[in-house]
């Protein structure tokens, strides 16, 4: 079998950044599959925590998530539950190459998706997991952190 190769990361403005995603009907199909392993490639090799099917041009509810060792692959993801807790903290982007934005999120969420056997999960996460599943999760419903870092209150010079 061929090495799986990495696709190009969409750079903000492209416009599949800010569509809605379509619901992956069958997550065992091959082609959803391959989708899948050349979205852990493209993560691994840009020095990312998470990617969404939108910013590789693919306008799928999938994304992929790394926490060390441990990948995971979200198919047709819903945030369930927030925390009151919020936390702020400085949020890099792939499409936006360089930028960083301090961003507010619920420091613990829980979630209900389907991986890439087709199992249904449902997981709760807190600190930097779960942030990197909003974030991923706001990619496929066409949100930014440029959107994010906009409802941030400004800080005036004292």
């Amino acid at each position: 079998m061929p090495a799986t190769k990495a696709k190009k990361i969409k750079v903000y403005p492209a416009p599949v950044l800010r569509g809605k995603s379509q619901k992956v009907k069958d997550p065992l199909d091959a082609a959803v599959q391959k989708l899948v392993q050349s979205m852990i490639v493209t993560m691994d090799e840009a020095n990312g925590l998470g990617l969404a099917a939108p910013q590789v041009g693919e306008a799928l509810r999938l994304c992929v998530v790394r926490e060390n060792e441990t990948i995971y692959v979200l198919i047709n993801p819903q945030l369930t539950a927030k925390s009151k807790q919020k936390i702020i903290m400085e949020e890099g982007c792939l499409s936006f190459p360089g930028k960083f934005f301090p961003i507010e999120r619920p420091e613990t969420v829980k979630v209900r998706y389907t991986d890439e056997s087709g199992k249904k999960v449902k997981a709760k996460a807190s600190g930097l997991l779960a942030r990197a599943f909003q974030h991923e999760i706001d990619h496929l419903d066409g949100v930014l952190i440029i959107d994010r870092a906009k409802k941030m209150p400004k800080i005036k010079n004292l």
